[in-house]
């Protein structure tokens, strides 16, 4: 299985994605349009810039570890046009019922976007399977490196929505949802570079048990906060709002406070069940390596 064909069709879908959107889809929400003409862009330059190293044969030459880079960089640009796919379609493709040049161009961003998604998700795919068969693929081939990723792009979406300060500092235990974001944020963020960074010997020799000690320690600060942050954003006796607030039009498509709070609610639980499948693997992980060290005495 060759990886080659599934990039170079994530790089040409999401190319025309950027362009179609920058040229004949005017909208006017501008961060929204930012976020997906950025996503679109990213992966294609990225995705471009792999392949120039490739075809140039300038992988020894490049100061990182090649393999955990690639699948790493298709892993963000996947979560990436998924994540511009469903802005785009809800804030400028939901709800217009009109027709013209601007909104064909719209639709035709969005299907591109989505067929750039599952391109990357092919390549991580094939890149995973491949690694499968590959006794020097690095950490980020692995299930926990790919989770990671994940957590961290989810965490990433959560400061976007908790960028207001107000959003964060009116309880001690909402500061404290808060550090349980960028703790976990940064250690996963370490691990990804350490893996990228031509030491994935750390984290896929003995260090294996450290790394499932901080999936149990991320889990648990996330349990926390998956229960701690609707209590105090949501429920009445702690200072929070059961209900949608009136201020809250339903006719506007962009998000009021009270449902960003909700999608930092959601996201928090969904980082939780992303650490605690790290922890199942990265725990298994180390069985397995524990047992072959066994084996070999």
């Amino acid at each position: 299985m060759n990886v080659l064909w599934p990039r170079v069709l994530a790089m040409l879908l999401a190319c025309v994605a950027f362009s179609v959107a920058l040229h004949g889809a005017p909208v006017r929400d501008q961060s929204v349009e930012e976020w997906c003409l950025f996503s679109w862009g990213f992966s294609f330059f990225g995705t471009l810039l792999v392949l120039l190293v490739e075809l140039c044969e300038l992988q020894s030459s490049v100061p990182v570890s090649w393999k955990n880079f690639t699948i790493t960089f298709a892993c963000f640009a996947f979560l990436l046009c998924l994540s511009a796919s469903v802005d785009f379609a809800l804030y400028f493709v939901k709800g217009f019922f009109m027709h013209g040049v601007s909104y064909n161009c719209r639709v035709v961003s969005l299907v591109f976007s989505c067929f750039a998604t599952i391109a990357y998700a092919m390549e991580v795919i094939i890149s995973k399977v491949w690694a499968n068969t590959d006794r020097e693929a690095g950490y980020m081939a692995t299930v926990p490196g790919l989770l990671k990723v994940c957590e961290t792009f989810v965490a990433g979406i959560i400061f976007v929505f908790i960028s207001d300060p107000n959003a964060y500092k009116s309880h001690a235990a909402i500061k404290w949802c808060m550090a349980v974001y960028c703790i976990c944020f940064i250690l996963s963020s370490m691990v990804i570079i350490l893996s990228i960074g031509n030491c994935s010997d750390y984290l896929t020799s003995t260090p294996t048990c450290c790394l499932s000690f901080y999936a149990l320690l991320a889990v648990i600060m996330y349990l926390t906060a998956t229960i701690i942050w609707p209590i105090y954003k949501f429920d009445k006796v702690h200072g929070g709002s059961p209900s949608r607030p009136s201020q809250c039009s339903s006719s506007n498509p962009d998000l009021c406070p009270f449902d960003k709070m909700i999608v930092v609610a959601v996201l928090t639980g969904v980082n939780f069940i992303l650490y605690l499948a790290d922890m199942i693997y990265s725990v298994i992980q180390f069985k397995e390596d524990d047992q072959n060290s066994y084996s070999q005495l």
